[in-house]
C-alpha cells in the first residue's frame, strides 16, 4: 500500500493542456513507486475517480498541484472530503499557492506536508522517509507541521535541468490521450504547453515567483528542448507551442540556438521574457526568432512610469521610454509583443491612485499610436507575500491582509482577487476598480486581441465601429453597449482564459 495519485486540479473550461508541473513529479519516482495521474481537466468525476483507487487499498500517497484561483476551486473541498473519507491517506500539496501560503494550507487539518518550490527532489526524498520511518526534518523544499508549529525546511538551490529524468508522456497517454491535450489556439491546430526552464534572475516584489525561486533561473538546452518537441510533434502531432516558463528568454544564446533547430519544423511558437533582457537582442536575432515561428511575446510592462517601476522593484534597465520604442522596433520583426500592465499600485492619497491609473490609460494609448498590434493586457494590482519588500510592507500598512483559513480563499472575491481582477486593496476604491475595467472594455473594443480565434472579421469591426468614437473622445464610463457584445460573442480575455 504505497502507489501515488497525482492531482492535477481543474483550471480552466474547455482548454486542455499537458499537466506539465504533476508530470515532472511523476517522472520524479517512476521505477521506484507506481502512480497514476487524475486531471481535473480531462476527468468528469475526478473526486469519484480519486476515491474509487482510494478504495482499493493500494493508494497511501495523494499529491496536488494548486495554483490559486481555479484550482483552488476544486482543491479544498476534495481535500477536506478525502481525508475524512480516507483519513490514514498522506497528502502533499505542491505548487504556486500553498508554496506562498502555508500556514492556511496546514493549518486546515486536512493536508499533511507542502512542497515548498520544486518538487524533483522533495517529493520523492519525503515519500523515501515516510516510507523508510526515517526523518524528513532536513529533506529540504518540504513544509509540515509539528505540533502546532509550521516548520520549513531548508531551500534547495536550483538543480540543472538537463539531468532530471524524462517526462513520461507515454504513460500519461495511457491515462488520457495526448491529442486531446494538444489544443487548438491562435498559434495552431494542435498547440503543445512545454516547460524548458524553471524561475527568473529578477526581484519584482509583485510576481509570485520570486518568494519561490529567489531571483534564480535554471534552464534546459536548446537541444533537449528541442528534442522533447520533436518527439511529440512527430508522434502525435503538435504543431505550435507556448513555453509556460515564466522567463523563456533570459538567455540569447540559448534563445538562438533553439530557434536555428526548430525552424525546419514549421512550428509556431510564444513565451515569456522581459523588454529590457530583449531589448539587448540583436537585429539579427529578432529576426531569426520571427523566422523560427516565433508569433507572439509576452513582456510584463508593468507601468510607464519610471517611479512606479522602482516601487514595484522591477529591476534591470526597464523604462518607459524603453517600453514604447520597443514595441515600436518588433514591427519590422512581425512579432507580436503582449505587454501586461499593473495598475492600482499604492500611493499616500487617493487621489495620487487615481492620477496613475490616468498616467497609465495615456501611456497604453501611446503604445498602440505606434504599434497598434501590440496586445494590452491589464491586470489590477493584488499584493503577493514578497517577505521583506518594501511593496508589501506598504500594502500592510495600507492595512490588506490575507484570509486565515484555507476555506476563505474560495469565496467569490478571493476568486476575483486571484485572478487579479478585485484586489480587495484598500487603496482602491470602486470607482477606480470601475474605471481600469471600463477602459479595458473600451481597449479591447477598438483593438480586440488576435489570439480569440471565434471572433471573426465582421464582429471585430462591428466592435470597433462601437468602441472608435469612446476611445477618441477618451469617454470610457458606461460601455454597456461593448459588454453586451462581449457577452454575446462571448469574448476570450487572455488574461483569465490564455489563448
Amino acid at each position: 500500500m504505497n502507489k501515488i495519485i497525482l492531482f492535477n486540479p481543474k483550471s480552466a473550461n474547455g482548454k486542455y493542456r499537458i499537466p506539465n508541473s504533476i508530470l515532472s513529479i511523476a517522472a520524479s519516482i517512476e521505477g521506484k513507486y507506481e502512480w497514476t495521474i487524475v486531471d481535473g481537466n480531462r476527468d468528469e468525476f475526478p473526486l469519484e475517480t480519486i476515491e474509487t483507487l482510494l478504495n482499493t487499498g493500494e493508494y497511501k500517497y495523494l499529491g496536488f498541484t494548486v495554483m490559486p484561483g481555479p484550482q483552488l476551486k476544486q482543491s479544498i473541498p476534495f481535500a477536506k472530503t478525502i481525508k475524512e473519507k480516507f483519513p490514514h491517506t498522506i497528502m502533499v500539496w505542491g505548487g504556486y499557492f500553498p508554496s506562498t501560503q502555508p500556514n492556511a494550507v496546514l493549518n486546515s487539518g486536512y493536508v499533511d506536508f507542502v512542497i515548498n518550490g520544486p518538487g524533483d527532489h522533495a517529493f520523492p526524498d519525503l515519500i523515501d522517509a515516510l516510507e523508510k520511518n526515517t526523518p524528513y526534518e532536513f529533506i529540504r523544499n518540504v513544509i509540515y507541521k509539528a505540533g502546532d508549529k509550521i516548520v520549513k525546511t531548508a531551500k534547495e538551490d536550483l538543480f540543472e535541468q538537463d539531468p532530471l529524468p524524462p517526462l513520461p508522456y507515454d504513460k500519461l497517454n495511457r491515462i488520457y490521450n495526448i491529442k486531446k491535450y494538444l489544443g487548438k489556439t491562435y498559434l495552431g491546430e494542435h498547440t503543445l504547453a512545454y516547460h524548458s526552464s524553471i524561475g527568473c534572475p529578477f526581484t519584482c516584489s509583485f510576481c509570485a515567483v520570486v518568494p519561490i525561486f529567489e531571483a534564480r533561473w535554471k534552464a534546459k538546452s536548446a537541444q533537449n528542448v528541442y528534442n522533447d518537441i520533436k518527439y511529440i510533434k512527430d508522434k502525435w502531432g503538435a504543431d505550435a507551442i507556448e513555453f509556460h516558463d515564466n522567463n523563456f528568454f533570459v538567455s540569447e544564446k540559448r534563445t538562438v540556438e533553439f530557434a536555428r533547430l526548430i525552424k525546419p519544423e514549421k512550428m509556431s511558437w510564444w513565451g515569456m521574457a522581459r523588454i529590457d533582457t530583449m531589448d539587448k537582442f540583436s537585429d539579427a536575432s529578432l529576426a531569426l526568432i520571427s523566422e523560427a515561428g516565433c508569433r507572439i511575446i509576452f513582456f510584463g510592462a508593468e507601468s510607464g512610469n519610471n517611479l512606479i517601476l522602482e516601487q514595484l522593484d522591477k529591476g534591470g534597465t526597464q523604462t518607459g521610454d524603453q517600453i514604447i520604442r520597443f514595441a515600436e522596433r518588433l514591427k519590422k520583426f512581425n512579432i507580436i509583443p503582449e505587454y501586461s500592465f499593473v495598475l492600482g499600485t499604492p500611493a499616500p492619497t487617493p487621489e495620487q491612485v487615481d492620477a496613475q491609473i490616468d498616467f497609465e490609460i495615456d501611456f497604453i494609448k501611446k503604445i498602440k499610436a505606434v504599434n497598434p498590434r501590440t496586445e494590452i493586457v491589464l491586470y489590477t494590482y493584488s499584493p503577493v507575500p514578497t517577505e521583506g519588500s518594501t511593496l508589501f510592507k506598504q500594502v500592510e500598512a495600507a492595512g490588506f491582509k490575507y484570509p486565515k483559513t484555507l476555506e476563505d480563499w474560495i469565496s467569490p472575491a478571493w476568486e476575483n482577487f486571484d485572478l487579479r481582477k478585485n484586489p480587495l486593496t484598500p487603496w482602491l476604491t470602486p470607482e477606480m476598480i470601475d474605471k481600469i475595467r471600463d477602459f479595458e472594455t473600451v481597449l479591447n473594443g477598438v483593438y480586440p486581441t488576435v489570439t480569440d480565434i471565434r471572433l471573426n472579421l465582421l464582429k471585430r469591426k462591428a466592435l470597433q465601429l462601437v468602441a472608435g468614437l469612446r476611445y477618441k473622445s477618451n469617454i470610457y464610463k458606461y460601455p454597456y453597449e461593448i459588454k453586451l457584445l462581449q457577452k454575446v460573442w462571448k469574448y476570450r480575455q487572455p488574461e483569465i482564459q490564455g489563448f
